[in-house]
């Protein structure tokens, strides 16, 4: 029977708990995607707090795939490497594994950050973004992007990484190939599942020959609420492929940015830091925002209703997922209790647990855990925290704008 804090691995990657720091855009690097000694403080402070390991937040492989999240990082060229390296040394200082999180944003960024047009598997505009109708990638394009998230791979195994995480979830462009809802395309990169999962089966491939057995994890979603969007059913497939690509293991999530709240869900909608911060709303002028905030989250949760569930909602789908596959499979979603984490590791629900804006309120939150000092996460799910992403590095608020 396993137990939370005790030692396991997924591939190579030996970790001290199952309790893993989900990929969180820190905001963190310094304009060119450099970490900062900023992000490796931060990093050191999650290590020395007990995570049993750190994935990073959206690392691009390319310029126009580069998030619109304040200062993200970058792992697009080879001069970046001796600035990861002295990340990964850090972490390792405290026997922590790090995995880079690579992605792709697609359509889902915007073009002031990269300086490009966005792109996407089919020519379908995101309605929260905003941008021009992002631009259909060729099949030259694809190629290209392809051998980017392998060059992207081994600079992450020559930074010392511990392994990488490819980002197949909420909507970025790895994402949008899966789902028929943003992936139109007639020919073989469109269609049927495995012309869908081509461009991800290729990724692995390609992989293999320069890293080895080089751990690779995907994060997937499991579900969204997208008109023939991602199902639970086709997620389990997606799953059986990534499995037999060579996937390490597998963390499920839900969702994509025009689902609102869903991936990361709220009790209420956080109208003051969205009207302060958010992209859209904050250009306003300020009797602008007086006349509106009292509509804000009525016309928003018309648009984009609030999830009812707060809590645990990827666990159902993880368990279905973990029944047909069998990789390691994480769950990440509305995890705050401690006592819900053993439920779900004593009784292998799922393998491991991820959680995100636990440790942006409290980066020692496992030690906390495991010391029995604290049961229960102080994150009150306000979602100020991702709300100023575009503008900010991240911070928990607390409910409260200073």
């Amino acid at each position: 029977m396993p137990q939370v804090f005790e030692a396991s691995s997924i591939g190579s990657i030996q970790m001290k708990n199952r309790i893993i720091r989900s990929a969180t855009g820190d905001g963190l690097a310094d304009p060119d995607g450099r970490p900062t000694a900023e992000l490796i403080g931060f990093y050191t402070k999650l290590a020395e707090g007990g995570a049993g390991a750190i994935i990073t937040g959206l690392t691009g492989i390319q310029q126009d795939g580069k998030s619109s999240t304040y200062h993200p990082l970058m792992l697009d060229r080879d001069d970046v490497i001796s600035d990861y390296r002295k990340l990964t040394e850090a972490v390792h200082r405290f026997d922590t594994p790090i995995i880079a999180q690579l992605n792709h944003c697609g359509r889902q960024t915007r073009q002031r950050i990269t300086g490009k047009a966005t792109v996407a598997p089919s020519a379908r505009r995101d309605l929260y973004f905003l941008e021009k109708r992002p631009k259909a990638i060729t099949e030259s394009e694809i190629e290209t992007i392809i051998d980017n998230f392998v060059k992207a791979i081994v600079r992450a195994k020559k930074a010392g990484f511990d392994g990488v995480q490819l980002h197949l979830a909420h909507g970025f462009l790895l994402s949008a190939f899966l789902s028929s809802n943003t992936n139109r395309r007639t020919d073989q990169w469109g269609g049927s599942l495995i012309n869908k999962f081509r461009i991800v089966e290729q990724i692995f491939a390609g992989a293999r020959k320069e890293v080895g057995d080089f751990p690779i994890l995907a994060k997937m979603n499991a579900y969204d609420t997208r008109k023939n969007g991602m199902r639970i059913p086709e997620a389990i497939e997606i799953a059986q492929q990534l499995e037999q690509a060579g996937c390490a293991a597998v963390e499920i999530s839900c969702g994509m940015v025009n689902d609102g709240f869903i991936t990361v869900r709220s009790p209420h909608f956080p109208t003051e830091a969205a009207l302060r911060y958010s992209y859209l709303l904050s250009y306003l002028p300020e009797f602008v925002k007086k006349t509106i905030r009292p509509f804000v989250p009525p016309v928003a949760e018309l648009i984009v209703p609030l999830p009812k569930q707060l809590n645990l909602y990827n666990l159902e789908a993880a368990e279905r997922i973990g029944r047909h596959v069998s990789i390691p499979v994480i769950v990440v979603g509305g995890i705050r209790r401690l006592a819900d984490i053993e439920d779900i590791i004593i009784h292998q629900r799922a393998d491991y647990v991820s959680m995100s804006r636990a440790f942006i309120s409290e980066p020692d939150i496992v030690n906390r855990f495991k010391g029995k000092k604290q049961t229960e996460s102080s994150c009150i799910a306000c979602n100020y925290c991702i709300t100023c992403m575009e503008s900010m590095p991240f911070k928990c608020f607390y409910g409260k704008l200073k």
